[in-house]
């Protein structure tokens, strides 16, 4: 009996260590994937005077689950880091020439540190040599404002002699909501939204012969896609960055480092996205 359990735990510790670290072939880690809208944000020009912003949150508002038709779904639909995906975006608007972006999401960790910082050198008897924490002239707020499943549904299929296969898809649409807020007098300067559909596509395909009186071959093969949610939020928090500084520059909240190139910069904006919109009206 001690044998048999002396080489059945064996056996287990051998599997366990067969099954430790990563055993099928999936691809390395890397960096987010650019959206379409990315080069326009890190390639924008650099301003006369970088921007001080701070961001508090930028929360998931839509409250939506994941769709599901099966059963009930507790996931939400959209990502609860908008206010880190913001921080990035504006941390790399213009190849980081554009925003001052001041820490206030951990302000509570931050003030920790620089208090036992403090604390310690007053005990060794020398002087506080930490510089004010940098304040910010606008606090950029807004959130991730709706989330629309099932906006465009659709498919096709065929089959002959046993042999065919069908197609699926949804679209969903996100929206994101950015606006600036002077912290002097309080006043909304500035307020962008912007919308995303995130697609998802069902292909399958499938063949049934009789191979004899009573018994059938059934084969079905089939792949889905699904646009990542993430990237979706990201885009459309790339693109209400981006009107915002080109919202920022018509009313002169702010200027270019080179002015001849504002001009320029509007009519590529208003090529690019307002004749979309004026379209989607149409």
């Amino acid at each position: 009996m001690k044998l048999r359990f002396a080489a059945l735990f064996s056996v287990a510790a051998a599997l366990s260590g067969c099954q430790s670290g990563q055993q099928l072939a999936t691809p390395a880690a890397a960096l987010a994937a650019p959206t379409k809208t990315t080069p326009s944000v890190k390639g924008l020009p650099p301003p006369a005077t970088p921007v001080d912003v701070a961001v508090y949150d930028f929360p998931d508002l839509t409250g939506q689950a994941k769709p599901n038709e099966s059963f009930a779904e507790y996931s939400r639909a959209v990502t609860q880091g908008g206010g880190a995906m913001l921080i990035d975006v504006l941390k790399k608007a213009g190849n980081g020439n554009w925003f001052r972006v001041v820490e206030r999401t951990g302000l509570k960790n931050l003030v920790q540190e620089r208090t036992l910082i403090e604390n310690t050198q007053k005990s060794y008897g020398r002087p506080s040599g930490l510089p004010p924490v940098r304040f910010a002239g606008l606090i950029l707020e807004g959130g991730i404002v709706g989330y629309d499943s099932n906006e465009l549904t659709g498919g096709a299929g065929a089959k002959y002699l046993g042999i065919g296969g069908d197609m699926q898809y949804r679209s969903d649409v996100v929206t994101v909501n950015l606006r600036a807020v002077s912290v002097q007098t309080g006043e909304i300067l500035a307020s962008t939204t912007t919308t995303k559909q995130v697609y998802s596509v069902q292909i399958r395909g499938g063949a049934y012969k009789f191979v004899s009186a009573g018994e059938l071959l059934e084969i079905e093969l089939g792949q889905s896609r699904n646009d990542p949610g993430s990237l979706a939020v990201r885009e459309g928090i790339e693109l209400a960055v981006y009107a915002l500084v080109v919202d920022g520059l018509r009313q002169g909240l702010w200027s270019l480092q080179d002015k001849s190139q504002e001009q320029m910069l509007l009519r590529e904006f208003d090529k690019a996205y307002r004749s979309q919109s004026d379209d989607k009206k149409s």
